[in-house]
C-alpha cells in the first residue's frame, strides 16, 4: 500500500477519512433505521435491517470456509444478491472483487487466478449465457481453483446461494481498519494484461462524502443505478450510497430507456449517473413518454466522451434537474465533480476538481486524493504510474480553461471508451493478428455520438482476405474474450503509418480515419 502520512492525517483530519468501516455504517443503519428501503431491485425491496441480516448470514459463511483477507469475486448482473454479497464479504474481513459478466473465459481465468480468488458468485445464466458451464471450464484448469457459488438457478456441482443462509453461524465478526484494502477492480491497462487496483474503506468514504457534499444528494434520495455494479461507480451508488448517505438505490439489469423511464417516475428518482448512451436514451425515451422526470435533481455523465450539445439539449429538457460532465476513473474516481448549475462549463468542461489535486504535467493529466486508490496488487504495475509527489499518471491529456476548469483532451493511454467499457486494443491487437488474412492490426477509438466511441481495426492484408466485423468478433469469442472488445468497423490499408523506430502512429490513424 502507497501511504503519505502527512496526506493521510488532513484526510482524518478533514472527516473525509474516519475510523469507522462500511461494516460499521451498515450496522447503524440497521438499528437507525431499520424499515427504510436500501435496496430495489423488481419486485424485491430490502429494508436496511434486511439487507444487515442476510449480509450477516452470508459473512458467517465465508468465514466458515476461508481466512479474514481473503478475495471473494461476485459476477453478477445488477441484482440485489450482489449487494449482500458485497457487504457479507465486508462484514468478513475479506477483500472483495467485482468482475462484469461481460467477461469471459480468458479474462475470468487471468482475474480469478491473478487475485487468489477463494470464492466466486456468478449466475446460473443470464443474457443466455451458461456461466455454471463457464466456470467448469476455468476452474478445471486452475491448480487451486476457488468455491464457484450460484445464483438463481441449478447449481449442479457448484455450491447454491441459498445454501448459505441455512446454517446458525456464530463465529465473532472481525474488528476492521478503515485503512486496510477491501475491495480490488480489474481495469485493462495498456500492455492488454488487466490490473487490480486497491481501495481501502477510507478510499471510498471519501469518495461518498465528496458526493454527497457536491452532487446534492441529500437523505432520502434515490438513485437509479444501469451502470454495471462490478464498475467503480454502479457500485458506489448500488452498495455504499445507501449506507453512507442514506439514500436507496433502484437497480437495472439490463439498460432499457423506456424501461428506467417508467421506474425513474414510479420510484421517484432523484439522481442517476451513467456514461453517454445512458444520458442519450433516457433523454430520448422521456421525450417519447412525454415527460420532463420532474423528480431528477442531477444526471452526471462521464465515462466516455460526452458531446457538450447532449448536456444542453438534457438541461434544455429536464427542467428540474442539473446535467454535468465529470471526469474521473477507477484508480482515482470522480477526479472532478462538474459544473453542476453552470450550463455552459457543464457542458463544454469536465468540470472542476473536488477533493482531489490535479496538475497538468505538459499535457498529461496527473491527479491525487483521499479517494485515490492505495495502490495496484502487483508492485511491478506502479512502475511509471505515480510520479515523485504521489500524483498518479492518468495517461489522459488536458487543459485548463476559465480559471479552473479541466477540459480532457484526449488520452495518451491507448484505451477504448465505449458504452463506459474500457477496451485495451493490444489484447485485441494480439489475438487478431494470428488470423492468416491479417499481416499488421490497429485498433483505435474514433468518435461516436452514440457510444462515446467505437472501436475501429485498420488492417494490412496478406494475399488472403482479412476477417470482417463478423468473422473478428468470431474468432475472439473462440479465444474467451467478451464480446463488446469486439471492432465494430474494419478497414483495409495498404500500410500503416509509423515512426522511425516502427512504432504504428495511432494518433494518425485516428485523424485519418476522422477525416473520411
Amino acid at each position: 500500500m502507497r501511504v503519505d502520512e502527512k496526506r493521510s492525517a488532513d484526510a482524518y483530519r478533514r472527516g473525509l477519512w474516519v475510523h469507522e468501516t462500511l461494516a460499521d455504517s451498515l450496522r447503524d443503519a440497521a438499528a437507525a433505521t431499520p424499515d427504510r428501503t436500501a435496496l430495489v431491485d423488481g419486485d424485491v425491496r430490502l429494508s436496511c435491517r434486511e439487507l444487515h441480516d442476510r449480509a450477516v448470514a452470508v459473512a458467517q459463511a465465508l468465514m466458515a470456509r476461508m481466512p479474514a483477507g481473503s478475495v471473494v469475486s461476485f459476477m453478477l448482473p445488477n441484482w440485489y444478491e450482489a449487494a449482500v454479497i458485497y457487504l457479507g464479504a465486508t462484514l468478513a474481513g475479506m477483500v472483495v472483487n467485482p468482475i462484469l459478466p461481460s467477461l469471459r473465459d480468458h479474462e475470468l481465468s487471468f482475474i480469478l487466478g491473478d487475485s487468489d480468488c477463494r470464492a466466486v458468485f456468478v449466475p446460473a445464466s443470464f443474457n443466455g449465457f451458461d456461466y455454471a458451464a463457464m466456470l467448469d471450464r476455468v476452474t478445471a484448469a486452475m491448480t487451486a481453483p476457488p468455491e464457484v457459488v450460484v445464483v438463481r438457478g441449478e447449481a449442479g456441482a457448484h455450491t447454491p446461494y441459498e445454501s448459505l443462509f441455512g446454517g446458525a453461524g456464530t463465529a465473532v465478526l472481525p474488528v476492521l481498519n478503515a485503512d486496510s484494502v477491501r475491495m480490488i477492480l480489474y481495469t485493462s491497462g495498456t500492455t492488454g494484461r488487466p490490473k487490480g487496483v486497491l481501495h481501502t474503506h477510507n478510499s471510498i468514504h471519501a469518495l461518498i462524502r465528496q458526493i454527497g457534499e457536491h452532487w446534492r444528494v441529500d437523505a432520502g434520495d434515490t438513485f437509479l443505478v444501469p451502470s454495471p455494479i462490478a464498475h467503480i461507480g454502479g457500485s458506489i451508488y448500488a452498495f455504499e450510497c445507501p449506507l453512507l448517505l442514506g439514500s436507496t438505490a433502484v437497480l437495472m439489469q439490463r439498460w432499457d430507456p423506456d424501461a428506467a423511464v417508467g421506474l425513474m417516475l414510479g420510484e421517484r428518482v432523484t439522481h442517476m449517473a451513467g456514461a453517454t448512451p445512458f444520458l442519450d436514451g433516457l433523454l430520448a425515451a422521456a421525450q417519447r413518454a412525454g415527460t420532463q422526470l420532474p423528480d431528477l435533481k442531477v444526471f452526471i455523465c462521464g465515462g466516455a466522451s460526452v458531446p457538450p450539445s447532449l448536456i444542453r439539449r438534457a438541461t434544455d429538457y429536464f427542467e428540474a434537474a442539473t446535467v454535468s460532465r465529470v471526469y474521473g476513473s477507477t484508480e482515482v474516481p470522480v477526479t472532478t465533480v462538474g459544473a453542476l448549475g453552470d450550463t455552459d462549463h457543464a457542458a463544454d468542461t469536465d468540470g472542476r476538481p473536488g477533493i482531489a489535486e490535479i496538475k497538468l504535467a505538459g499535457e498529461e493529466i496527473c491527479a491525487r486524493g483521499p479517494q485515490m486508490l492505495v495502490g495496484y496488487l502487483h508492485l511491478a504495475d506502479e512502475t511509471e504510474a505515480f510520479d515523485e509527489d504521489g500524483y498518479f499518471r492518468t495517461g489522459d491529456l488536458g487543459r485548463w480553461v476559465d480559471d479552473g476548469y479541466l477540459v480532457v483532451t484526449g488520452r495518451a493511454k491507448d484505451i477504448i471508451i465505449r458504452n463506459g467499457e474500457n477496451i485495451s486494443p493490444k489484447e485485441i491487437e494480439d489475438i487478431l493478428i494470428g488470423h492468416p488474412g491479417i499481416a499488421e492490426i490497429a485498433i483505435v477509438g474514433v468518435p461516436d455520438e452514440r457510444t462515446g466511441e467505437r472501436a475501429c481495426a485498420v488492417v494490412v492484408a496478406t494475399d488472403e482476405p482479412p476477417p470482417d466485423v463478423a468473422g473478428m468478433r468470431a474468432l475472439l469469442e473462440e479465444q474467451g474474450l467478451a464480446r463488446f472488445k469486439a471492432p465494430e468497423q474494419v478497414a483495409v490499408w495498404e500500410s500503416l503509418p509509423k515512426n522511425d523506430a516502427g512504432k504504428v502512429l495511432k494518433h494518425r490513424i485516428r485523424a485519418e480515419l476522422e477525416c473520411r
